[in-house]
């Protein structure tokens, strides 16, 4: 377990705990099953007051954490029959998105997400989950797909936003997000979306202009990165943890916005202490979702969407 910043006094706990039970496994006629048990119930305490209340830029870090379930782990735990589908047919194949037809619930579907990776070689394969703009070009084509043979479309976004390079610029990044911002605007399919980790800038927004959309408890969806935000304000990135507040970034403030809809509970400690217990809670949601769109025309979906989007325009959040 990868413990945050602020877990330390956990750590040292449940290292403890540990020890004691490694000593115990070791024989030497040492009963520390009642300390090792004391600790543990010492341990969850603390647990509950670190995430009772946990602030903007602590979330953040949680958002970010690495142990967390990826794209590839939902897909894989929610979806069967999942075939992925590659490139943009313009320029190339982009491994921050993966994409293809599944069946959720039995239902036939398009699912579409960045995946980070979860080392060192997939990290790098999959550009940290920043998508070029082929990557946003395939979605836009996988999008297409799903209008023409009526298949309801998921996505799980965790971007730390679109790949900022001089190439992807270059071959247009900014004109790839725009139109897929618009295909999702455009699509008489239900369109439902769950920031499972970071959601930042366009990048996100790309795949979260949806007619219904979820967070998980502890992750984040921003126009900009808290250190971003710092540098161009104060000139300073260490007043992330200020910026984190201002910007209002966690799924409590953004439900209570209004910009999103719907908050999946996280297992206690994180997506990354129970992964399986966080994936079943998406699930569910996933299913709430789509249900509260069934029956809904093509005409109706698209007024849905457009209609939300207004809205939040109006209100200045868009």
């Amino acid at each position: 377990m990868t413990y945050l910043d602020f877990e330390k006094p956990l750590a040292d706990i449940e290292g403890k705990a540990e020890e004691l039970r490694a000593m115990g496994r070791d024989g030497d006629g040492v009963d520390v099953k009642k300390e090792a048990a004391a600790l543990d119930k010492k341990a969850e305490t603390l647990l509950k007051e670190l995430y009772g209340n946990l602030d903007a830029w602590r979330k953040t870090q949680v958002a970010r954490h690495p142990e967390r379930p990826h794209c590839r782990d939902y897909v894989e735990a929610l979806f069967t029959e999942y075939t992925p589908l590659a490139g943009d047919r313009a320029f190339g194949d982009d491994h921050a998105v993966m994409a293809g037809m599944a069946r959720f619930n039995d239902r036939p579907c398009m699912v579409i997400g960045h995946e980070k990776g979860s080392d060192t070689k997939s990290r790098l394969l999959h550009n940290f989950g920043m998508a070029r703009p082929e990557g946003y070009r395939k979605a836009i084509r996988l999008m297409d797909l799903a209008h023409r043979f009526g298949l309801p479309v998921i996505t799980l976004v965790d971007t730390q936003g679109a790949y900022p390079g001089k190439g992807a610029e270059e071959r247009g990044q900014s004109e790839a997000i725009a139109r897929c911002t618009q295909k999702c605007l455009e699509i008489g399919v239900p369109l439902v979306s769950v920031i499972i980790g970071e959601g930042g800038s366009g990048g996100a927004v790309a795949f979260a202009t949806a007619n219904r959309i979820a967070m998980l408890e502890h992750s984040i969806y921003s126009v900009i990165s808290p250190e971003g935000c710092a540098s161009i304000l104060w000139k300073d990135t260490e007043k992330m943890r200020d910026a984190a507040k201002a910007l209002r970034l966690t799924a409590q403030d953004l439900k209570q916005l209004g910009v999103i809809d719907r908050i999946a509970a996280e297992p206690l400690g994180g997506a990354q202490r129970d992964p399986n217990a966080a994936i079943e809670s998406v699930g569910r949601e996933i299913a709430a979702m789509l249900k509260d769109l069934d029956g809904k025309s093509a005409k109706e979906l698209i007024e849905d969407r457009r209609r939300k989007f207004l809205d939040m325009g109006r209100k200045g959040l868009g």
